[in-house]
């Protein structure tokens, strides 16, 4: 599907957004949770019991080998091409610290961690900000670009792009946030397994599927160089015994095929309330595959609080590039929740 697009320029000429918001800041206890994109209030118990089991063993210093050999079995790969990481958020902050990018894009509107750390660390960052449906080309990438950042699927619009493969070339790096791919039923877009690319970062965690948000856990997937130089960058430990139980335990296969079986229920139910909220006025942005969508309501901008005052949190819009602040982001959840939303959407919208 055809998209526009339009390049913004650099500082001091990028127009200021909010890129340290985050949904977890809408979600005021009491308020039902639809701002933040974690499938659970909590890890399943089967996990919860690897965890607690594991807290015996937080005497001695981590040791990253069994994790490591599961994300090798997950996705392929050689363990030389494998970083540990604090979440995606580490990921992102390692990258800019070891790359000295030339000319950086970030592709817009998707979750703005990765550009806020490329700033922080006083690169030069480019926009590429794409005009609904929010679909990227890879042509409308300048070839100038030597490292090229997107989310797929992206957060907020839930789209996968397609063709991600043809950004890699040598001289550039191409950073790939799959921290939703597991949310896509049998993840037919992912890149993790594809060492054949040169230049290519795969950046994943554990947050959302597994409610694992204040562990902390994610993982890279790279050129063996590159881990190296990220490697360097990185604090010695920086991954917990915790995290480390986490990810060998969620990335075998029988909680990997849970979670493929999980995200065709909540395919289902995205469908739903897809058609549910087109019914009642709201303007939902096409393409989503992932467990969130993407809403609008033309002239309103007062949804997202009124909403807040029937006990309801969206995740804002406008501190994403490329947005409004007519639009937000709901969480799809259960049944339940959705027609809850659409109840006092119906009621705000008259």
């Amino acid at each position: 599907m055809p998209t526009g697009t339009r390049t913004d320029v650099t500082p001091p000429d990028l127009p200021w957004h909010d890129l340290h918001h985050h949904g977890d800041v809408e979600a005021t206890p009491g308020l039902l949770d639809l701002a933040v994109n974690v499938r659970g209030t909590e890890p399943p118990a089967w996990l919860r019991g690897r965890l607690e089991r594991g807290l015996s063993g937080l005497g001695a210093y981590p040791d990253q080998r069994s994790a490591v050999r599961a994300v090798t079995r997950r996705h392929g790969r050689e363990a030389a091409e494998v970083l540990l990481t604090a979440g995606g958020a580490e990921a992102f902050v390692l990258l800019a610290r070891a790359l000295q990018p030339q000319h950086a894009v970030c592709v817009h509107p998707s979750f703005t961690e990765p550009e806020a750390a490329l700033l922080a660390a006083g690169h030069v960052v480019h926009r590429l900000v794409l005009e609904p449906p929010y679909v990227l080309r890879p042509e409308d990438v300048p070839d100038a670009a030597d490292l090229v950042v997107l989310g797929n699927p992206t957060n907020p619009t839930g789209v996968v792009h397609e063709d991600v493969e043809r950004l890699c070339r040598p001289g550039r790096v191409v950073v790939v946030d799959e921290a939703f791919s597991d949310t896509v039923p049998g993840e037919p877009h992912s890149l993790a397994a594809r060492a054949d690319l040169p230049g290519l970062v795969v950046v994943r965690s554990l947050t959302k599927t597994w409610a694992l948000a204040g562990l902390r856990v994610g993982y890279l997937l790279a050129p063996a160089d590159l881990v190296e130089r990220l490697r360097a960058a990185q604090p010695l430990w920086a991954v917990s015994s915790l995290a480390l139980v986490a990810l060998e335990t969620c990335l075998a296969r029988g909680p990997v095929s849970a979670a493929d079986k999980e995200s065709r229920v909540v395919d289902a139910e995205r469908g739903r309330l897809e058609q549910a909220l087109t019914e009642v006025g709201v303007e939902v942005s096409p393409g989503s595959r992932s467990s969130y969508l993407l809403c609008r309501v033309r002239g309103r901008p007062d949804v997202r609080e009124g909403l807040r005052g029937k006990g309801i949190a969206v995740r804002r819009g406008d501190t994403f590039p490329g947005l409004t602040d007519e639009h937000w982001r709901t969480a799809v959840r259960g049944p339940q929740e959705s027609e809850r939303l659409v109840s006092a959407l119906r009621e705000l919208l008259g």
